[in-house]
């Protein structure tokens, strides 16, 4: 598709019209011009004034049901919600049935997203079948396309798989991805453990099950010397440990999700489902202290931890409900719900998940392949039913007035106005 945008402010730290306002052509997948004023009267012109364009998102940590699970979602709708929340790249982790742990899903996943505007980036398993016991066929895995590996939602409970995994993935320059959990200490526990869980009468998980397999990570990672992410990291002691070992030279990466920057525990006080997540809401500390987090660095990345359920999995009494929300289309709003500006989300959202699993770039550059997104930051709009793309409806954001809005979305010669 060709397209001209007009007086857009460019948001993009690698682009040498960073701040600037200018016009951008897109021709045939293409940005070939950039400029102060451009004229071209058979091209469809595209209004920016006021608006910024950022490189596209990129989400780390995104559940979709294919495969075995397309009734939670499927690659269709779930890249038709990532795209309508100006995500143009997302790393789908690999909690599926079967789970994506031989070279056969992750080629499968890629041959299915071939020829869509959203690139799809399959995670395998560190472990066969999520076990947790033998280590999957990571290699194989790699040479067809998996860049990273974590067991999802399972955390390795087993230091020896892990410590091994670390120093086997470092022969073909693969990465770990680590989910930090200590599921002894965390045990059947739904809600983070304090005031809050104590008023709802509700057995806690306490911020130490966290921290102590993040230390235990840590540890690995400085003994093995491998690179390693983390992620969604919710407790204000994450955050001091994840800084100190930057402070001390690790390989180290890590992200927070989204709903840990604008919710706490507060919001469980009406028993609603919707907002049982994992890790779970924590305190206003933990928020405070993941949002200096990322002002200063220590957090890299800003993920969705996207994970639609069936109505049945949420509707029901909240001891049994499923874990999670879904949230592409909502991530960017949110963001700016927690104070963040224009820049840093582009640079949380956009450019540090590409560096971390060592994606090309994507850059508001003459001649680069045009992959960004259109953004609004006064822009309101209902998060309704008749505008969600995902197949799945378990947000506690639906229905809600929200601020900041994606007004286009541009990849791979494909171009989506909204």
């Amino acid at each position: 598709m060709n397209l001209l945008i007009k007086s857009a402010t460019v948001i993009d730290p690698a682009s040498t019209f960073n701040k600037q306002v200018t016009d951008i052509l897109i021709e045939n997948g293409t940005i070939t011009k950039i400029a102060s004023s451009i004229s071209n009267d058979d091209i469809e012109t595209y209004d920016a004034t006021g608006k910024y364009v950022s490189p596209g998102f990129f989400d780390l940590n995104c559940n979709i049901g294919e495969l075995g699970l397309e009734t939670k979602e499927d690659l269709e709708t779930g890249s038709a919600a990532a795209a309508a929340g100006g995500f143009t790249g997302v790393a789908l982790m690999p909690n599926t049935q079967p789970p994506v742990h031989s070279k056969a899903e992750v080629e499968y996943l890629r041959n299915r997203a071939k020829n869509n505007l959203v690139d799809i980036y399959p995670l395998g398993t560190i472990s066969h079948n999520r076990e947790g016991k033998d280590m999957a066929e990571m290699y194989d895995m790699f040479k067809s396309g998996a860049l990273a590996f974590t067991d999802g939602t399972r955390p390795v409970q087993d230091a020896g798989l892990m410590e091994r995994a670390m120093l086997y993935v470092q022969g073909f320059g693969a990465q770990v991805i680590s989910y930090p959990e200590d599921t002894s200490i965390a045990g059947k526990a739904k809600v983070n453990e304090g005031v809050v869980s104590t008023m709802l009468g509700m057995k806690g998980i306490p911020s130490l099950a966290e921290e102590l397999m993040l230390a235990r990570d840590l540890y690995l990672a400085e003994y093995t010397g491998a690179s390693v992410h983390f992620t969604t990291i919710s407790t204000k002691r994450s955050v001091e440990l994840i800084r100190d070992a930057k402070a001390k030279g690790l390989n180290i990466t890590c992200d927070v999700a989204i709903n840990n920057l604008v919710l706490t525990d507060e919001a469980l006080m009406g028993f609603d489902s919707q907002y049982k997540v994992k890790p779970p809401l924590r305190t206003q500390d933990d928020v405070d202290a993941l949002l200096a987090g990322l002002k200063d660095g220590t957090i890299d990345a800003i993920v969705t931890q996207h994970t639609p359920h069936e109505i049945e999995f949420k509707d029901v009494e909240f001891e049994v409900a499923a874990y999670g929300t879904i949230g592409l289309q909502t991530a960017f709003a949110l963001a700016l719900k927690a104070g963040l500006d224009i820049d840093t989300v582009a640079q949380k959202m956009a450019v540090a998940p590409r560096a971390i699993l060592n994606v090309s770039a994507a850059s508001i550059k003459e001649g680069s392949a045009a992959n960004l997104v259109l953004l609004d930051t006064e822009g309101e709009w209902e998060y309704a039913r008749a505008v969600n793309q995902s197949k799945s409806y378990n947000s506690p954001f639906m229905g809600q007035n929200l601020k900041g809005k994606v007004l286009l979305t541009c990849n791979n010669n494909q171009t989506i106005i909204f």
